[in-house]
């Protein structure tokens, strides 16, 4: 399995995965605004995407937004999406890809990575046994505009 920086010259490949992404967290398929969506991403350097290759076959991916801290004046890097297609868990593409984020984030000398989990999701071990820690000193808030 060899991990690389997607490119939108392969997002005809990387569409059904993002769209059964989409798919496991309850949204309803559809691939023309998957496929939209990307490509802004991709058109506008918005975003980060690093893929798990198997042979010919994206298998996983980990998408990756900016974000920067007023108080320690450095940008740091959100990983806001992970997923690994069903037949291809439990054999090492979730850390893979958590790896190469790490790598990634440290290599252009970002602060670090956040990410925001759901409180039952399993991945949480993946998470901890990678040195991720969950941050106990704040709250996250969200305000819905519709």
């Amino acid at each position: 399995m060899v991990v690389r920086r997607a490119r939108i010259t392969k997002l005809e490949q990387l569409v059904p995965l993002f769209d059964q992404y989409r798919v496991f967290y309850g949204q309803p398929t559809d691939l023309s605004r998957a496929e939209t969506f990307l490509k802004e991403r991709f058109q506008n350097k918005e975003s980060i995407i690093l893929v798990v290759h198997k042979g010919n076959l994206i298998v996983g991916f980990t998408q990756l937004y900016y974000t920067f801290s007023s108080v320690s004046l450095e940008k740091s890097l959100i990983l806001n999406d992970l997923f690994v297609s069903p037949e291809y868990r439990e054999q090492g593409v979730g850390a893979l890809l958590l790896k190469s984020a790490q790598e990634f984030c440290t290599e252009n000398q970002y602060k670090g990575l956040a990410l925001e989990t759901a409180i039952d999701n399993p991945a949480q071990k993946l998470y901890e046994r990678m040195g991720w820690k969950k941050d106990f000193h704040c709250f996250h808030y969200f305000w819905h505009a519709h």
